[in-house]
């Protein structure tokens, strides 16, 4: 059954290295949903100008040194895709080995850290007027 599943995962981790690898620099180079509404509501450059952002190792999907944007933003792919299934490996491995106390006490605190930011943003939402002037409510 390990065994099993084990070739489950890397077949599913070759399936998305190739989507990854090939499709990526097929994205559209409009904003998204997020991105589109931040600019129209005035607020994209708060997000924008902070500092974490200007550090991200693959900023806009791109590897500075590669000069061919698809080359460039298909590689950025396949790297982000290795990253996240090698994290998530990393934390299956840990949850594996520990508890099931443990686990169980991590996934509700996290998700208590996680729903009390979330209430206090959602408790001062930001409203616009018809000019798209930023209020805090």
């Amino acid at each position: 059954m390990k065994r099993r599943l084990d070739g489950f995962v890397w077949i599913g981790l070759g399936i998305a290295l190739l989507l990854a690898l090939f499709l990526s620099p097929f994205a559209s180079t409009s904003p998204d949903g997020l991105e589109k509404v931040a600019k129209t509501k005035g607020f994209s450059e708060k997000g924008e100008s902070w500092k974490f952002w200007k550090h991200a190792p693959l900023l806009d999907y791109n590897i500075p040194w590669i000069k061919n944007k698809k080359v460039s933003t298909a590689l950025s792919g396949l790297i982000g895709t290795l990253a996240i299934f090698f994290i998530a490996l990393g934390i299956g491995k840990l949850i594996k080995k520990t508890s099931t106390k443990k686990v169980i006490l991590f996934i509700f605190l996290s998700s208590v850290i996680s729903f009390s930011s979330t209430y206090t943003y959602a408790a001062r939402p930001l409203t616009t007027d018809d000019a798209g002037t930023v209020e805090k409510g």
